[in-house]
């Protein structure tokens, strides 16, 4: 298994350290996006510090995305392998206003659109919000 998360490093560029596998395995196979304070609470031997400047680097490194859903908190996501962060390949998110979840819609995508004349796009944030199917369902008592 760690096998696995050193190869996602590796295939970035990044260098296998145990403290990137670690955080690297805290996000991992997670449905919502998390937020620092999260990666935090979860890793509570790691000082904020390092967590932040880990995510900074897998960031930069296109290893994961960030989202601004709005909340306050910028949350963070694994992206897919192929991910580049290019606008075209950026996908739809969605908050639930009940829980504060985030997820990443991947089969969504981002409708494109064009920038006016002299502007180019880096970035494009979609963010839906409403209710979770989990939250929906405890609110309808279908469990």
């Amino acid at each position: 298994m760690d096998a696995h998360y050193e190869q996602q490093l590796i295939k970035r560029n990044i260098r296998p350290t145990a403290m990137r596998l670690l955080i690297l395995k805290a996000i991992s196979g997670k449905n919502d996006a998390l937020t620092l304070a999260g990666l935090e609470t979860a890793l509570e031997t790691v000082d904020r510090s390092t967590i932040f400047r880990t995510l900074t680097l897998f960031q930069q490194s296109r290893l994961l995305h960030t989202v601004d859903d709005g909340s306050g908190s910028l949350k963070y996501a694994l992206c897919d392998d192929a991910c580049e962060c290019r606008p075209e390949q950026q996908h739809v998110h969605f908050y639930c206003i009940r829980c504060g979840q985030t997820f990443c819609l991947r089969d969504v995508a981002i409708p494109l659109i064009s920038a006016p004349k002299n502007f180019s796009i880096e970035s494009i944030n979609y963010v839906m919000k409403g209710v979770c199917a989990s939250c929906r369902n405890i609110a309808t008592g279908l469990h």
